[in-house]
This record gives C-alpha cells, structure tokens and sequence, in this order.
C-alpha cells in the first residue's frame, strides 16, 4: 500500500497544492467535507420524519417511525460520516483497489476476486428474509441520498487528495451486497488457523515433528480455565456438561513440495488490507457477571475487542430507535457498528445486551490439488475444473487486466493467484515439471449464508431463547456470544458453521491431499451440539479467546486458541474482587500484568551477571509486580529482553517469514523450554559451542541492556515501556504514502501506550519486527443491566471519519487514560445530552 500511494500521490503538483492546503487557501477544502449535524434535510422514500440526536461526540441516536426510515436514516448518517472508509472497504472487499490506486494494487484484487467475496456476497442476497432484505436496500437508499448531495472534496478530503493525480473519480451508489461484503472480510479476518497451517507447513521442511510440535503446545487446562470447563453431548446429542476425559492430539507430517507455492500465498495474504487486523493480537475480552457479584444484584457485561489500530476507528457508535415499540417497529437498540452495514453488531436494546470475542474455530482447509490438463484428479478420475474471468480497470493506464479464476470441488485455486506458482501448476498439468500441486482453499464463508439475518435478529431478541434463536443464523465469522438481560440472567453461546472432519483425516493443522475423499469434510456440528451456557452456578462467564471447551468435547473446534493468559486473570479478578459496580468491571479492562513474566522473571534472576552495568538492567526486574504501565522501566526492560530471547532461542532455526511475535503462543512455548535446560532450541546454531537455557537468558538480559541503553537511556530511571510501545493512529489509504506532509493530514499519533501483548489491556506487538503497536481494544464498554443509563462506552477514535473535525479524535484521550462516556440510552438520557439535531424528512410533491 506504501508504495502503491507514493506512486498516486508524489509530484510536485501533488506536494504544492497540499502545501496550499495546510497553509491556508486549502482550509475550505479540509473543511468542505464537514457534515451539518443540524437543520432540515430531504430524504426520498421516507414515510415519515426521522430525528437525528447527536451529543458533543458526534454520537447518533436515530429516531423513526418505522423500520425502513430507520435504516435508511442510519444509511445516510453512515455516510455523512465515514463515507470514504465505506467506499475504501468496498474496493477491497469486491477487489477494485486498482481502480484507485493503479496497477500496483493488482495483485490484492487478483486474490480477493480469487476468493469472491463480493460474489458470495451477491449470492447472499437472495438467501436473506424479506426484512433483511429490505433493511438493506433502505440502509442503501440512505447512503445514495446523502451521495446525490455531496461530491468531491466535498464527500471527503481523501477524494480531494486523490483528484491531484488527475483521475477523475466518482463513487457509484451504494448497493446492498457492498454492505454483505464486509461481513466476508470480518470473516477473512477473524476466521481460521490459515496463517499458522502455512507455517507449520513451512516448518516442515528443517524441522522435525516433534519440534514442530514442541512449537504448538497444548492448551494448559491445568492453569487456564476454559469457556465451559466440563461438557460433552448428552443421548440427543445436545451439549452438556460432563466430567473431562484426556485425549491426544495426532499431528501428521507433509512433503516439502508445496513450500514454494505456500511462500507465494502466504505472501498474497500478508499484503491484503488488514481492515480488522491479523495476528496475536487480534482477538477481544469481554464477560460477564450475574447479580450475585454486583452492587446492583444485576448482571453487568463487559466487552472490549481487540483489532487492529486504524484512523478512523473500525466502529463507530449509533442508536437506533423506533418511537414506538411494537412489533411492527421491532427496534430500541444502541451500540457499536461497522460504517456500511446497518443495525448494531454489539450493543445493548430495551431488554438484553451482548458481546463479542472470536472463538477462531479452523474453518479453512487447504488442499494439495493433482492438476491434469483442464482438470483435477480425485477419487482416482479426473473432474473438470470450473473457470470464471475477471477482469480489471486500473487507474493510470486504459487497458483492463484479465485473470481466469480456477476453482476445483473444494473452492478457488488460491496458488494461481501468483504467476510463478500458477506457472508451475500449469507445467506440472502438461507433465514438464516434478511440482504437481495446486492450491485450493475451502472456507465456509465462500459458501452464502444468512449471518446477516442474524444481526437484526439479534437487535430485536428480548429473551434468551430469542437470541439463540437468531444465534442459529450467526453462520460465518463464528464468535464467543456473551449475554445478559434485565431480568437476571447471563448465558453464553458459540454460534457458526464448523466443519467436522473424519477420523483419520486429520484435524485441519495441515494441508491435506485433495484427491483422497478421506479428506472431505462430514457436514457441520449442529447448532444444537454447539457449546452453550445459561446462568450457571457460579455466575460467571469469561471469553478472551481461550479453548472454549475440555478435551471431552466429542468435536475439534480448534487447535489454534489463545492460551488463556488474559482469560486467567480476568478470572482471577473478578474471584478476588467482592462486589462489582461498572467502574470495577471497566478497571478490569485496563488490567497490564504480564503472567508471562510472572513465569520467567524468577529464572531471569538467577543468573549470574558480573558487570555492574549488565547487571543493574537485572536489578530493575527485583521486586516488579509485573503490570506495565507507559511509564514503567521494570516493563520496557522485560519487553526488550523478552524480544531478544526470542531471536537468540529460534531465528537461527526457523525461517525469517515465521520468526516468533510473542504472543500467548510463544509464552507457552518459553515455559515448557524453561525447564527443559538443554532442549535444542536454546542451542544457537551459529556458533560452534552448545547453549543451554542460561546461557541464552543470560545473554538476553546483557542484549537487552544494551538495547534499552541505546534506544532510551543509561539509567534506569529514565526507562519507559511507552517511549518504545508506540501507537500511530493511521488511515488506511493516504495516511501510508510514506509522504510527510500527507501522512499528518490523515494520521494522528504517535501516542505511548502500557498494556502488552495477550495482557488484559492488550496492545500488541510483534516481536519479530519491533515494539509498534499493532492491535488496541478498539472500544470498551461496560453494560450495567440494572440500568441502561448508567452504562459506559468509548471509542478508539471519534464517530467522523473527516480529519481536523471536533470529533474525529475526541474519544481518543479518554481511551488513552482508560476512561469511558456515559452511554445514554432513554429518550430522556439522550435528550439531557443533545448537542444537535438533524431533521430528515421526505421530499414535498
């Protein structure tokens, strides 16, 4: 994206005119995108008033009538608001970047176009209810509205920026399946083990089994408690509990011959767009309690997700409320959403709230596919391929690109999306080359589905059997669902298509021969065999990512879940905690303890260090109680020692495109090397003596000192975990041109931040490239179920996506120092909070 941006943007035309711009004859255009929060404006198709109630952050609470002039209201507002960020994440998810951005965005449409997104979505459509439906072309109807209005610099500064290249562009109405679309990406995002099936596959070929293995340890039920700790299913094959049974998992190995083709894909997938973030550190907390832990005797529901950091925020905030409730006008809900889709992902309505984390069940498979000619071999015959053509506009040059997408039974031939790899396909199919593989990827979100259904299911239910319910039709991305109600109750749910794979046909962590039908997938584990939760006895429900179930479990939902450190202490807090007010649970939010350093500080302290010098960056570990604040010197110490065992302990053994991040995968990793002293992995390859443990502690911790000398300070006193944790706050698209000047009118930052990766307040970063942060909770919210007014929320960024307007990083310093807005919810809340108001109306005949 940097390079493809410094391409557009950089010319001398370009750099004058944005110098025009900041210095002041391009104040008009900066502002001219500014949306008016109030007045009168018309909207056609409406069958009646619709009121738009803003407080001083921006935040909307919408009022109407009926369904379809809600929606549409929240379609218009979306686009006073976020209109760029919409059109951006529907050229990405329909794979049209090059149409902005020229040929060097190619190679991300040939891949999304590859995997059809957009077309899926299409599909989708006529899967969905006649409401659904309509919600959607209203949301729609809205957006267009507010498009027939505004153009240029005056829809969004971006345009204004991108008009200098000389292109003239101008968006095509908004479209029900651009809003589906995104949900395809939400799931390419927070779905599968795709990632870690590649690397252990790359793995493959220097390393054996069993340290292959050694790198994937097994979840430690023994120390991190799952979702639901005991549950099997019961004669009706409904789940329930049951005392846990061991088991072991089988991990097979696989040839090396695919390893070029994987580096190809792996490359193609690490360039797409991160619109929610990929990673360790993508992930989310959120839990809740009942009455009998709280001040009110009412539960209290917490949710804070973990994505990727971006300017503007990935939410943003709206209320959507029908001024009268009736089953006709099924709607009083508030939370958080996406700019493009309509209704509220997670939130609260008159009667329940919700939360979301990702349960990162492995509904990817790889397959290795036999190409012979136009077709591919399975079950001993050759099945034709199927073959589509796509093709492509692309900024700055007049002829369209075209590919032919290759699909076998198993989904798109992922591996033709790189012209070697493709090339290699197609030699092996005369018989010219040893290579006989292709790629082929099958997802269950390549397959239409009703998730959307799911969401204004959700947004109505009232009851706990109403929302599981609508939890049925959560097919694709599968999340951890949380639940509270009024009247008392807490429930949990994991909704989603997950496949069940045969016995002996492996367990997904692997690649697999696409020509054996052992392989094929044995339908899906029915929802009623998912696992579930309702009031349980100790009133406690805790998701962060953690195994969801015990290893009775009759199904395999995943191999790849986080390892339980935040969860852990999550528990840990609430158990030691009395009782719980909202300020109480959102403290619990802020929680930086790194349990991983908890583990590996006291053997960091018994080394033997001689200097002086070293050894005063080892005292500053003495006495740590291990939170990490921004301004901690004890944590800036451990980060930079930690970064650096990683590297002395596994670089020289692994390839560079694997190398650790240091997530809670690699915590459980050190832990088990901790007490196996001469394990091979703490021997370094480089040099000619065999290393033990200490000696690689050891030369961390004098690494470390060095480090931290060089990059902060000499005395301790003067170390700081924030002045190396970084957070820039950066849009997507200009503000990665590598440009200065455009950068800065775009991104906002750096800011110093506390937290860490898989802590509670997790800001992640990786540890194979530096101390960035890479993913934030992107919102916080406290949801006090006693009373809905006392209930509290914040964003990462403001509601606008228009830099230099009031809101656009307003909520961004109350983030920063862990603070919250009140959420006002009743009519008389909102009211005591309106700041502006906005009157859509219908047009007059």
């Amino acid at each position: 994206m940097r390079r493809l941006l410094r391409v557009t943007v950089v010319s001398g035309i370009v750099l004058a005119t944005l110098l025009l711009v900041v210095a002041g004859t391009g104040i008009f255009v900066v502002r001219h995108s500014f949306p008016t929060y109030d007045g009168t404006v018309e909207l056609a198709g409406l069958d009646g008033d619709v009121e738009v109630v803003r407080d001083a952050n921006g935040i909307p609470q919408i009022y109407a009538d009926k369904p379809a002039d809600l929606f549409a209201a929240q379609g218009y507002v979306a686009a006073q608001d976020r209109f760029f960020e919409m059109d951006f994440r529907r050229h990405v998810t329909s794979g049209r970047l090059a149409e902005l951005f020229g040929k060097d965005a190619l190679e991300t449409d040939k891949f999304v176009r590859t995997l059809g997104w957009r077309r899926v979505a299409e599909e989708e459509l006529g899967l969905l209810s006649p409401s659904t439906r309509q919600y959607l072309d209203d949301y729609a109807r809205g957006v267009n509205a507010y498009l027939d209005t505004h153009s240029g610099s005056g829809l969004s500064l971006e345009y204004a920026v991108l008009s200098l290249k000389g292109t003239d562009y101008i968006p095509e109405p908004w479209t029900a399946a651009d809003s589906l679309a995104w949900l395809k990406a939400m799931a390419w995002d927070l779905g599968g083990n795709l990632d870690e099936e590649i690397t252990r596959t790359k793995l493959a070929a220097t390393t054996s089994a069993a340290n292959i293995n050694s790198l994937y340890p097994a979840y430690p039920y023994d120390r991190n408690e799952p979702i639901i700790a005991n549950a099997s299913l019961d004669q009706d094959g409904a789940f329930s509990p049951t005392p846990p049974v061991e088991t072991e998992a089988n991990r097979g190995m696989l040839t090396k011959d695919l390893l070029k083709s994987l580096d190809s894909v792996d490359k193609v997938i690490k360039g797409l767009p991160q619109l929610l973030g990929r990673g360790d550190g993508i992930g989310s907390n959120s839990w809740v309690v009942s009455g009998e832990h709280t001040t009110t005797g009412k539960p209290l529901l917490a949710n804070d997700p973990h994505l990727g950091a971006t300017m503007p925020g990935i939410w943003t905030q709206v209320g959507l409320h029908c001024n009268k409730f009736s089953p006709q006008c099924p709607y009083d809900v508030s939370g958080f959403s996406f700019s493009g889709l309509p209704g509220v992902v997670i939130g609260h309505n008159s009667s329940i709230s919700w939360g979301f984390t990702n349960l990162n069940p492995d509904v990817m498979d790889l397959y290795l596919e036999r190409l012979t000619g136009d077709g591919v071999l399975y079950n001993g015959k050759v099945e034709p391929l199927t073959t589509r053509t796509e093709t492509f506009k692309v900024a700055g040059q007049d002829e369209e690109e075209k590919i032919t997408v290759r699909s076998t039974r198993h989904g798109p031939l992922i591996s033709d999306t790189d012209d070697d790899a493709k090339e290699a396909g197609e030699l092996a199919a005369k018989g010219k080359s040893t290579e006989p593989y292709g790629i082929a990827l099958r997802w269950t979100a390549l397959t239409p589905g009703r998730t959307a259904d799911a969401i204004f299911a959700i947004d109505r239910a009232q009851t706990w059997k109403a929302f599981r319910s609508a939890a049925t039709l959560f097919e694709v991305p599968s999340q951890n669902l949380v639940y509270a109600d009024r009247e008392g109750h807490i429930g949990y749910q994991a909704p989603g298509k997950v496949p069940i794979r045969r016995a002996g046909a492996g367990t997904g962590d692997w690649p697999v021969p696409g020509w054996d039908p052992k392989y094929e997938w044995a339908g899906f584990i029915p929802f009623q065999a998912m696992p579930t939760e309702y009031d349980p006895a100790d009133g406690i429900i805790v998701t962060a990512n953690q195994a969801v179930v015990p290893k009775s479990y009759k199904y395999t939902l995943s191999n790849d879940w986080d390892y339980g450190y935040r969860s852990q202490q999550i528990l840990d807090r609430i158990r030691k905690a009395g009782k719980l007010d909202a300020n109480a649970m959102a403290s619990i939010q802020l929680d930086t303890k790194n349990r991983n350093a908890e583990t590996l500080v006291p053997y960091l302290l018994r080394i033997g260090i001689n200097d002086d010098f070293d050894k005063q960056g080892q005292d500053t570990l003495r006495g740590w109680d291990f939170t990490q604040p921004a301004d901690s010197a004890p944590a800036a110490y451990f980060n930079i020692v930690w970064r650096n065992l990683l590297a002395l302990t596994f670089h020289d053994q692994m390839p560079e495109s694997v190398w650790p991040d240091g997530g809670s995968r690699w915590f459980e990793v050190i832990r088990n090397l901790l007490v196996q002293p001469n394990s091979s992995w703490w021997d370094d390859l480089r040099t000619p003596q065999r290393e033990s443990r200490d000696d690689i502690l050891r030369e961390a911790l004098v690494e470390g000192r060095a480090e931290i000398t060089t990059k902060m300070a000499r005395e301790p006193a003067n170390w700081q975990w924030g002045r190396l944790h970084k957070l820039t706050l950066t849009n997507q698209t200009l503000g990665k041109s590598g440009i200065g000047l455009v950068d800065r009118l775009f991104n906002r930052g750096p800011y110093e931040l506390g937290g860490g990766s898989s802590t509670v307040d997790a800001t992640a970063w990786d540890a194979s490239e530096d101390y960035t942060v890479t993913a934030t909770p992107s919102m916080r919210m406290v949801v006090d179920l006693s009373d809905f007014d006392k209930s509290r929320w914040i964003n990462l960024t403001g509601v606008s996506g228009h830099a230099f307007t009031s809101n656009y990083t307003d909520q961004t310093d109350l983030w920063l120092k862990g603070e919250t807005l009140p959420w006002a919810f009743s009519k008389g809340a909102v009211e005591a909070k309106r700041e502006h108001t906005l009157t859509i109306t219908k047009p007059e005949r």
